[in-house]
């Protein structure tokens, strides 16, 4: 018998590529489901190679907006569910990458950060002040008269001046914080239209958000604009294409969308049909808005007929019309409403957006060639969100907790709180969940699996919080080996400008200086 064992972890060393002599601790190897997992992923270490080339030819930023790592668990668990599995195991598609590591969300005067310089230091590699686009600390927030000699360039802007094609995908309105920092320089993250505009600001004709994006100066423009946020590009003279009941928000009389089809091959979309009738082999420019705000959520767009695209959709909408460009592309996609459900307290649809995230970087996956094409997920901060209570393995992740009994096994009925009423897996530090009163509600008889459940809060706010901790950056592709350990959030630039030759680095270890920027 003793034989037997010491001939099997022989093998079992063989496998990780280990010395068939000398057993010390190989001997607390067990044959197991979990140690033939444990060798199938050690061994697919070993097989990974070092990226053959640093340079990327394409690069595609996702960027789940709150997309934090409690998030990620859950939608894991939450997607594995949906297939009819425990869900525990399950993996979204970028947790699949490679390289993976944790970045700091802090900003120059925010320990807990919002979207405006998170998103800044994603793409610009520079940390600013909270509530400001693309400019440096030195600006005053909602001062247009600091603003001159503080920009801050970003990755977009430098592949236009390169020759690349570029593109934006979010579900949110695209002036919103996370696309607007690709494209727009603002000292005020809602000034989004000039309806928005403070008065002194309106006064020096100071570009609104969604102005700047027409008036876009680098290369020939941007190549692909899809999101919502279609009110903010239209004249309040003007009737919305579909809510005739509504009308636009700009003051100044300029109908945007009008501006950008005026170029050749340059269409303006607005519903599911248009989209679907693009043809990308013709399309130079493509600007489609699919709501007045924000687009859909994805749980609601489900099961609307009126039809939006899907994230997946647009993204890989965007990467055909993208890759006509012989010099390459670079695609920054937001899956914005993540962020929206967590501020609602609204674990599932926030989940729900974060798996149809994920099915998007699948589609980019599916698309494009690792061996030129960078992909980067991330997130631009957490939330308050949270996965407790001890449930059983399998129990479902939007229901209340079913635990264990002193056997092991599945115990009879809910988990129960110290005032014996049951609660959640998930809940919230802070939100409109919070019920009031002494005492936590009887969700006994509440589906909390329905689509409109608010989870538990602790601290009662009008609207739940971000959260302070790091997030994560997984990467695949070219240069995305050089991904280790902990960095900053401005990181995810030098990895991108690094991948698309932007740096004047080439193939050295050494991210101490930047030679040749332009």
């Amino acid at each position: 018998m003793k034989k037997m064992r010491k001939l099997g972890l022989i093998a079992l060393g063989s496998a990780l590529g280990l010395p068939a002599v000398g057993y010390g601790a190989h001997e607390v190897l067990n044959d197991s489901p979990w140690t033939t997992a444990g060798v199938k992923e050690i061994r697919a270490a070993q097989e990974l190679q070092r990226a053959t080339r640093e340079r990327a030819k394409n690069v595609i930023l996702f960027v789940g907006d709150g997309m934090g790592i409690s998030t990620i668990t859950a939608a894991r668990i939450l997607d594995g569910q949906q297939k009819g599995q425990p869900g525990e195991e399950n993996k979204l598609s970028f947790e699949r990458f490679p390289h993976l590591s944790l970045v700091k969300t802090y900003s120059v005067n925010q320990q807990t950060s919002d979207s405006a310089p998170t998103m800044t230091a994603i793409i610009t590699g520079v940390k600013t002040k909270d509530g400001i686009l693309s400019i440096n600390e030195n600006v005053v927030r909602g001062d247009h008269t600091t603003v001159a000699g503080n920009e801050l360039t970003t990755l977009l802007e430098i592949a236009e001046d390169k020759g690349l094609a570029t593109g934006i995908v979010s579900t949110a309105r695209i002036t919103h914080a996370t696309p607007g920092a690709t494209y727009a320089h603002s000292p005020e993250r809602d000034w989004e239209s000039d309806a928005e505009l403070s008065t002194e600001a309106k006064a020096a004709d100071f570009p609104d958000i969604a102005r700047q994006l027409i008036e876009f100066k680098h290369g020939d423009g941007l190549e692909v604009v899809l999101g919502g946020g279609r009110e903010y590009f239209l004249p309040n003279t003007v009737q919305d294409p579909e809510d005739v009941s509504a009308k636009g928000r700009r003051k100044d009389g300029r109908d945007l969308t009008a501006e950008w089809s005026a170029r050749e091959s340059s269409p303006f979309i607005w519903n599911k049909a248009q989209f679907d009738a693009i043809d990308p082999r013709s399309t130079s420019h493509l600007l489609g808005l699919f709501e007045r705000s924000h687009m859909e959520y994805e749980a609601d767009r489900a099961k609307d007929t009126s039809g939006e695209p899907s994230i997946a959709e647009m993204t890989a909408k965007a990467i055909d019309v993208l890759k006509k460009s012989d010099k390459g592309f670079f695609l920054m996609v937001e899956g914005g409403r993540v962020d929206h459900a967590h501020h609602a307290g609204n674990a599932r649809r926030a989940l729900e957006d974060a798996i149809a995230l994920a099915a998007a970087v699948q589609v980019a996956t599916d698309k494009t060639s690792e061996a030129d094409t960078q992909i980067l997920v991330t997130a631009d901060h957490s939330h308050v969100f949270t996965i407790a209570g001890y449930p059983a393995r399998g129990n479902d992740i939007l229901g209340k907790v079913v635990t264990l009994d002193n056997k092991g096994d599945i115990a009879e009925g809910y988990a129960l709180d110290a005032n014996g009423k049951p609660y959640t897996t998930l809940s919230y530090a802070n939100g409109p969940g919070h019920r009031g009163g002494a005492e936590r509600p009887d969700l006994t008889e509440v589906d909390t699996e329905a689509l409109d459940f608010l989870q538990e809060a602790t601290v009662p706010m009008a609207a739940e919080t971000h959260a302070g901790e790091d997030v994560a950056l997984y990467a695949r592709g070219p240069s995305s080996h050089l991904l280790q350990g902990g960095h900053e959030q401005t990181i995810s630039f030098y990895l991108m400008a690094h991948a698309l030759g932007f740096d004047g680095l080439r193939k050295t270890s050494s991210w101490s200086r930047f030679s040749e920027w332009f």
